[in-house]
């Protein structure tokens, strides 16, 4: 197979600019594929991206060189410039969506950096969203074929859709223990909020979590920033900077509060995460306070 550039705003095998008004294109597999014996040689778009959804039988892709084939239900994202090709069999199910830089654009200001699943090459399983997908693209190709009342905007609507589908398994790509490890973080810190005066061990509440203290740390790392005794420090601090600030407490009675057994280990940990001592930063702010 050799390969064929395709010059900005073409379709494999047209000779035509764009052929539509519209910013995307849909059309079923095997629309085009059939025309071609069900292969599309490899070819590239300048600036187009392809949504590749293959809902039943078989397909054989090559992109950039490599070859991998689809045997389940499979979205397959085609950014701009990227070499590919199709073989298909003949029994093949699904739609190709091909949307025009600008439309690009627009999505990916409405959903932010998630966007970014668009620039990329991405091949998506659609495992129980398989019947979903398909509506969706069969939906689309729907109003892509009629003349309905605001068209355009069921349309992007319902790209939108897919983009936000896509962004998410991008995501629960880079992050496979995200779904899980947030509600283990979510319980986390309702534990830390309810005990953190009494300054439970980690050890123990890993143990209420049912998680290992290390599948804790890399939780609490991974969607908090930081292991989870940071995290418990931090919200005794937090407590402590709001006495400070909103009570007359001593620093005796203050570490009392806070389940210090020992003033000097509540004004040591203070002084380590903050930068100075609790009494340096009362004195700060009543400085800050005092009229020039």
């Amino acid at each position: 197979m050799t390969k064929t550039a395709i010059p900005v705003f073409k379709l494999y095998g047209e000779s035509q600019q764009w052929p539509t008004p519209d910013l995307l294109h849909c059309e079923t597999i095997s629309r085009r594929s059939r025309e071609y014996q069900w292969e599309i040689q490899p070819h590239r778009h300048a600036d187009l991206c392809q949504l590749l959804y293959v809902h039943k039988g078989q397909a054989e892709l090559e992109i950039e060189g490599q070859r991998t084939t689809l045997n389940e239900a499979t979205l397959q994202v085609l950014p701009p410039l990227c070499v590919h090709g199709f073989r298909f069999s003949e029994d093949v199910e699904g739609y190709v969506v091909t949307l025009a830089a600008p439309l690009v654009s627009h999505l990916q200001t409405q959903l932010g950096v998630t966007a970014d699943a668009l620039h990329a090459l991405g091949n998506y399983p659609a495992g129980k969203d398989k019947d979903y997908l398909n509506s969706q693209l069969a939906r689309l190709q729907d109003e892509y074929a009629d003349a309905q009342p605001a068209r355009d905007m069921m349309m992007h609507a319902l790209v939108s859709v897919l983009l936000v589908w896509i962004s998410r398994q991008a995501i629960q790509r880079r992050h496979p223990r995200t779904p899980r490890g947030r509600e283990y973080f979510r319980r986390f810190t309702q534990l830390v909020e309810q005990h953190y005066r009494e300054h439970p061990k980690i050890e123990d509440l890993a143990h209420k979590l049912g998680i290992s203290v290390s599948h804790l740390n890399g939780t609490c790392r991974e969607l908090g920033g930081q292991p989870a005794l940071q995290i418990m420090h931090d919200r005794q601090l937090l407590e402590a900077k709001r006495l400070l600030t909103y009570t007359s407490m001593t620093i005796n009675e203050m570490s009392e509060v806070l389940g210090f057994s020992d003033p000097t280990n509540f004004s040591r940990l203070f002084r380590r995460r903050v930068g100075f001592s609790p009494k340096a930063f009362r004195e700060q702010l009543k400085a800050e306070a005092a009229p020039v």
